[in-house]
């Protein structure tokens, strides 16, 4: 009896010992990574951390406006026009020469050397799906282009955002997220589902990257002229709150970055601002001086 009771001790002794041990990596494996501390960033060496960065825009979510094109606003008028003048081989093709050549490391290196400190990376979400998307329809090929520029940054000292500039359904409702017209998101459990499954699996991938400093969840949800839109607002935190939540499950070293609604702009619309505590805000701002105002 005394001998299984030294055993049993041994045994807790070795499982307090295994928990304090993971706890311990836990922290480590925390303080790899830039954190929220207050009204600030704060990078691994505990300083404040200011972001200059440019974004990655066209390469992996095509957008008409970058193109100078007039009346092919979105990624699908874009493919849909190009096949039908050189026929759809021809365009996959294009496109996937397109994602290979669009940003090159190369590039990487050039932003880094002009004194930026972070990359924000727009992305389509069928990338990670079934769906046909620039000539793919890989759910892998978004972590294959994603890991290599990641890597490029990596080398560069360079830190990454992610951002979903198209979910599923369109979170927007105009031609920047692809979508049908209307944010459609707000109203699907099936779109809401897969933009959550979709930000699991990449928080999984990345849990242990430093080089990403966060996921922004949503680019710019719920356009200003819906005569719903206020209903529309009303849905968008759910949506962030059960993303995260996702996320968590996998990954509680990177910060969450919420924009507000009419192009992150509005943010009466969060209730619960703090309902984790690695969260950023993001604001965009147009047709405005940039002064210190």
């Amino acid at each position: 009896m005394k001998i299984n009771n030294v055993f049993l001790l041994i045994v807790f002794l070795s499982l307090i010992a295994c928990n304090k041990d993971a706890q311990k990596n836990n922290q480590q494996t925390e303080a790899a990574f830039v954190s929220v501390q207050g009204q600030e960033l704060v990078t691994p060496d505990g300083k404040p951390f200011v972001m200059k960065g440019i974004n990655l825009g066209n390469w992996l979510n095509p957008e008409g406006y970058m193109f100078l094109f007039q009346d092919a606003s979105s990624y699908r008028l874009i493919d849909e026009a190009f096949k039908e003048m050189v026929g759809p081989d021809f365009v996959n093709n294009f496109w996937h020469q397109f994602q290979e050549n669009y940003i090159t490391k190369e590039d990487i290196a050039y932003i880094r050397q002009t004194g930026m400190n972070s990359i924000r990376i727009p992305f389509h979400y069928k990338l990670f799906t079934n769906q046909d998307f620039m000539g793919k329809n890989d759910p892998e090929r978004g972590f294959e282009l994603l890991d290599r520029v990641i890597g490029w940054c990596k080398e560069e000292g360079l830190y990454v955002v992610l951002d979903m500039h198209d979910a599923p359904g369109g979170q927007t409702g105009d031609n920047i997220d692809d979508s049908y017209g209307y944010p459609w998101l707000f109203e699907s459990a099936q779109s809401q589902q897969l933009f959550n499954s979709i930000w699991k699996r990449i928080a999984e991938h990345y849990a242990d990257e430093s080089t990403v400093l966060g996921y922004d969840l949503l680019n710019e949800p719920i356009a200003h002229y819906f005569e719903d839109k206020d209903s529309l607002n009303s849905k968008l935190e759910t949506v962030y709150v059960n993303a995260t939540k996702a996320i968590r499950e996998v990954d509680n070293n990177h910060i969450v970055i919420l924009g507000g609604a009419q192009w992150n702009t509005n943010f009466d619309v969060f209730k619960n601002p703090n309902f984790d505590p690695k969260i950023m805000y993001e604001c965009h701002t147009y047709w405005s001086d940039t002064t210190q105002q």
